[in-house]
This record gives structure tokens, sequence and C-alpha cells, in this order.
């Protein structure tokens, strides 16, 4: 079995466009979350307040981001803003690591994980049916379309293998990373571009999430005792992924090493998640790593800022745990870059890299006070320096979909 490390990164995120921006927001503890911008969807609704009727005024949006200046016509014409941010990100992860300079285009594989599609183009599109009987766009499927991302990036980077799209909710970036692993892992393919992508920021979506009354009408506030909702994201984080032996054989730069990855389902409830399922998944990833509880030494958590989720998350934790459980440090970055569902996982992965990386666990940031019933070691303040042995990023979806990576720093 090859083992699997992590030699480039991208992403567009509402912290930063770059990993350089992002890196710093993230140890700075620097929100993306902010009031809404102006969203370009719906025409018919152009002189409608976009806040009226909701429950909430913030979201985390991705900032001075102009597709122009990175795409040319053809691909705009043809594509939704996620898919935008899906191929600006894996471009930067590519150059990087130089990819597709070293390995045959047909062994390189293309898995990312896309919940919603192009939710801009769906909307719009929709608007001038219902409300003015027009003819829709002809690429309308194709701007519309989940699995978008994958095709685009296997076009614009010349990437002829494997391109996949995986759909599991808010779980769908994580699970995207660990079947590239596993491929990798398995000799399938030789390296891949991995992660996940979101624009769901439209009228239609906010208003869909307001009605189940989970989303914060403050801000985020992951594991906080007056904690009242998550805050809806959007994003992309790409990752290159390779076999050790070839990225020290070309001296490729190495973030980390992606060791296990488990998956679950609750089989309980679409939108209650059991403790349960959480915890056969983070047991799952440390059998997956050949690995023991003792070793984890920093866990990013899925952490959304619901009353339900955090709790459940918690009790997850102590179950695999038991009483070393509140001695692990654990933040949730979604306080900085909101929920973007199905890049959630991806870029929550690459804070844990990062982190990694740099000896330094991000804070968990707006918090008043940590929640008495959580019992867990919440980083607060400052980012904290630690150099963890192991490090898991828990994603845990609606429909009880599971998802935990499990990453070593690189010796």
């Amino acid at each position: 079995m090859n083992r699997v490390v992590v030699t480039g990164l991208g992403c567009i995120t509402p912290i930063g466009n770059t990993v350089a921006d992002f890196r710093t927001s993230l140890f700075a503890g620097t929100t993306g979350i902010a009031p809404f911008p102006p969203y370009p969807e719906a025409p018919a609704r152009e002189a409608h307040d976009k806040s009226q009727g909701l429950r909430f005024t913030r979201t985390a949006a991705v900032k001075d981001f102009d597709a122009t200046q990175h795409l040319d016509s053809g691909i705009l014409t043809a594509t939704d803003r996620t898919v935008h941010f899906a191929v600006v990100a894996a471009r930067q992860a590519a150059a990087e690591s130089q990819l597709t300079n070293h390995y045959a285009p047909e062994k390189i594989a293309i898995v990312v994980g896309c919940a919603c599609g192009g939710r801009q183009a769906e909307e719009t599109e929709t608007a001038k049916l219902y409300t003015r009987d027009a003819r829709v766009h002809p690429l309308t499927v194709v701007r519309t379309m989940a699995s978008a991302g994958a095709s685009n990036i296997s076009i614009d980077l010349k990437i002829t293998g494997p391109a996949l799209n995986i759909s599991t909710a808010c779980s769908s970036g994580a699970h995207a990373i660990g079947l590239a692993f596993q491929m990798i892992r398995s000799g399938m393919i030789d390296a891949a571009i991995t992660g996940g992508h979101e624009a769901p920021l439209t009228f239609g979506f906010l208003r869909a999430w307001d009605s189940m009354r989970v989303v914060s009408p403050t801000q985020c506030r992951p594991f906080s005792a007056d904690r009242d909702g998550m805050t809806l994201g959007e994003g992309a984080a790409m990752f290159t992924l390779e076999t050790l032996e070839s990225a020290r054989a070309r001296n490729a730069h190495i973030y980390a090493e992606i060791v296990g990855t488990g998956s679950t389902a609750d089989a309980s409830h679409v939108t209650q998640p059991h403790p349960d399922g959480a915890a056969a998944a983070m047991r799952s990833a440390l059998r997956d790593a050949n690995a023991s509880p003792d070793e984890v030494g920093y866990i990013s958590a899925h952490g959304t800022g619901t009353q339900v989720n955090d709790t459940t998350e918690a009790a997850a934790i102590h179950q695999v745990f038991g009483p070393n459980a509140a001695k692990i440090p654990v933040s949730s970055t979604k306080s900085l870059h909101g929920h973007s569902i199905g890049a959630s996982g991806a870029l929550e992965a690459l804070a844990t890299i990062l982190a990694l990386k740099e000896s330094l666990l991000p804070a968990n940031t707006g918090i008043t006070q940590i929640d008495p019933a959580i019992d867990l070691d919440i980083i607060l303040g400052a980012p904290r320096n630690a150099s963890p042995k192991l490090a898991l990023s828990n994603s845990l979806a609606f429909g009880g979909l599971n998802a935990v990576l499990a990453f070593r720093p690189i010796e």
C-alpha cells in the first residue's frame, strides 16, 4: 500500500483567495463573516431587498474575486460561480506541485466534492421561466450540474484520468479527499487533484435554510454557551496528492501525509445527527491509519454552531477518547469561513494541514463562554503552539453521512 502525501494547495475562500492569505486570516482569527453582498442571481428580484423576510443578514462570502481575471470567456459562459472557484483553486494547487509535469494525464484523477451545483444559474433561469415565461439559457444544464467542477478542472488541466464528483451534503469535500487518498494508496492511480467547492449563496438557498431555523441571526459561534446557529458560506479548497515515494524522488514540497479515512452513516434521522455514527467514523479513520486514540493531538471539528450538532459531536468525541477526550485540543474554523456545505470539509482539511505544518492550532473564535456540557478543550483566543502526532478533521452531514480524515505531519 502506498503512502500518500499532500504536495500542493489552492483555495478561494471568505478569508483569502490564496493559501498565503487564508493562512494569515486563519491564525489571526480574522473572520470572513459579514453582511450580505449583492448577489447577481434572479433578475426579477433586482429591486428586492435580499434580506427581506430572512431572520439573518450575514454570510461568509468570497470577496475580491473577479473570475474574468482568471478564466476566458468560453468557460465563463458555460459555468457557474462554483466552477470558477474550483478551477482557479485547482490551478493554484497544480501550479505549486507541478503535478501535471510529472505524471501522465491518464494516471491523474480528479475527485472533488460539490453538493449544490450551479445555484446561481438555476435560480436565474428559474426566475426567467416562472416570472416571464422566457426561454432559458441553452447552457443551463451544464451550468447547473454538480459534476461541472470535476469536468472543467479536467478540461482546464488536460487531465484524462478518472474525474468524479462526490455529493454527500456537508461531507462532500471530505469524502472526495478520502476517496482520492484510497485510489492512490491502492495504486489505482498515481496522483490526484481533490477537494471541494460550492457557491450556494443565492436568495432561494438562503430562504430555504432560513426555513429550517438553523442559521444564526448573529454569527456562528461553535461550542459557545450562547451559540444560535450556523453561518452559510462559499468557496473552494483543492489539493494535489501523490505517493510519498514519488514526491521524495522528485523533491516535491510535502505539507502532510494522509494516513486514514473513515466513512459511516447514522441510519437514524435525516437532520438530527447521532453520536454513534460520528464516533464510528472517527474510530474507522484511526483503524485505517493504524493509530491509537492516544496519538490524536488535534481535532478539527465539524462544529456548525447549532445546539444539536455541537453537543452531538462532543458526545461522539467522548465516546471515542473516553477520559482523554477533555485533553485533546479542538476547534472549528467555521467561525471564520462559515459553512460552505460541499466545500466545508475541504476548507477544514486545509486548515488542519496548515496547523500540522506550522505546529500551530487555530482558535475557535467568537466564543464568550464554552458550553459546559461540551467538556472539551476548545482552543480560545490565540492559536496554540503544539505539534500533534496525528490530527482528525471531522465532517458530519445532513442525512447522517459522516467522513473523517486523519493526517500526520511528515517527518
